[in-house]
């Protein structure tokens, strides 16, 4: 069963607009399948094949003969030096849509793309599954948390049942779409990743490296700390950073920035870490099972990780950048004594809206007290809504 993806019309428009397209996201979210259900009339190349990408490395030119236009290739960030031949083509070219892109090593490979195709290529981001995927719901827009968005959005309400299962189950489409065994799939997914991604990133031990994700998994949702993760792990300080790059880098974590002012000096600077997964981070960190975790001390921790996956993905899937639009704060910049906390910050048009996460049917108003410390920064809206 296939899945509508979010995405599908903005990558549409794209690809009909652009020269060149790059569709970037972390293995196996579905990208490829993506592609070939939109576009099923284009030739495809997979860069995982060897021997493929032995062919475009040696003989670029007689890659992109043997391959014509409108090409798909797969996995480009494997054979990056095809970028250079791709961008004599499309500049000697007015033709649109020739040729898309997908790779799972998006850090990386943007920085190829902006050496070989700067100006030249349209990038989109597939992230896994989103709630509105999974039960249908048309509405597309990013969020924010304005009355006309609610609005809005209220015209497409569905209600999630079970979200506990969904938060443990997780977002790849595989789960989805067949009946496959939940512990498997993660079990294979982190064989397949330590085997094609990070052995061709990194020369580490799998038990290693594996021992460090769990690691990770277990303090999503909190303020990142290196040393904290290197001694639990074994290795040191300086490779948990590269690591927890690398793992940025092909879209398993993401790091939350804090949101900073001149105004708010008392701002802690530390970042966030993120599992873009929750079933991914309760498989690594063995929460077996959905009512476990639910009633667990760390379903707080998951709970936040989802609804920030969820912010972003709506972000992606409208073709937006949430990069330079969503942060947290934690500091003492308000009167009242200790560290205060905003759990995201929307930068939106100049306008700040601070969001708070809470695991609870019972909302009250103290829970976002700290809200008042975004009325210090001058020049800037806050919304109190």
């Amino acid at each position: 069963m296939y899945i509508e993806r979010a995405i599908t019309s903005v990558l549409k428009r794209r690809v009909t607009s652009s020269k060149c397209l790059l569709l970037t996201g972390a293995r196996q979210v579905g990208k490829s399948t993506l592609i070939k259900h939109v576009f099923p009339d284009y030739h495809r190349a997979n860069f995982d094949d060897r021997l493929t990408r032995l062919q475009a490395k040696e003989e670029p030119k007689l890659f992109f003969l043997n391959n014509p236009r409108p090409l798909f290739i797969d996995e480009v960030q494997k054979e990056s030096s095809i970028l250079e031949e791709l961008k004599l083509i499309v500049d000697n070219s007015d033709d649109r849509g020739d040729f898309i892109l997908s790779g799972s090593q998006k850090l990386e490979l943007m920085k190829g793309m902006s050496e070989s195709l700067a100006g030249r290529v349209s990038i989109l981001e597939l992230s896994g599954l989103s709630l509105r995927e999974i039960f249908g719901v048309a509405f597309n827009r990013h969020f924010v948390p304005t009355e006309e968005y609610l609005q809005d959005r209220e015209k497409d309400l569905k209600t999630y049942s079970d979200i506990w299962k969904i938060i443990h189950k997780g977002s790849y489409p595989e789960l989805y779409d067949t009946e496959r065994d939940w512990q498997d799939y993660y079990s294979s997914y982190v064989a397949t990743y330590l085997e094609r991604d990070i052995n061709e990133l990194i020369t580490a031990d799998s038990l290693i490296f594996t021992k460090f994700m769990t690691a990770v998994a277990a303090r999503t949702g909190e303020m990142l700390n290196y040393a904290n993760i290197a001694s639990e792990t074994g290795v040191s300080e300086p490779t948990v950073k590269s690591w927890i790059s690398v793992l940025e880098r092909t879209g398993i974590v993401y790091i939350l920035q804090p949101y900073s002012a001149s105004a708010l000096n008392r701002a802690i600077k530390t970042p966030k870490i993120y599992f873009r997964d929750t079933g991914l981070a309760c498989y690594l960190t063995r929460w077996l099972i959905s009512d476990a975790l639910k009633n667990s001390a760390v379903a707080g921790n998951m709970f936040e990780t989802f609804v920030i996956s969820e912010i972003l993905k709506s972000y992606s899937n409208a073709g937006e950048n949430y990069k330079f639009s969503v942060f947290y704060y934690r500091g003492k910049d308000r009167k009242a004594s200790g560290e205060n906390e905003i759990d995201l910050v929307i930068n939106e048009n100049g306008i700040l809206y601070p969001v708070e996460i809470k695991m609870t049917g019972n909302p009250k108003a103290a829970m976002a007290s700290a809200n008042e410390v975004l009325d210090k920064i001058p020049d800037t809206l806050f919304s109190k809504k």
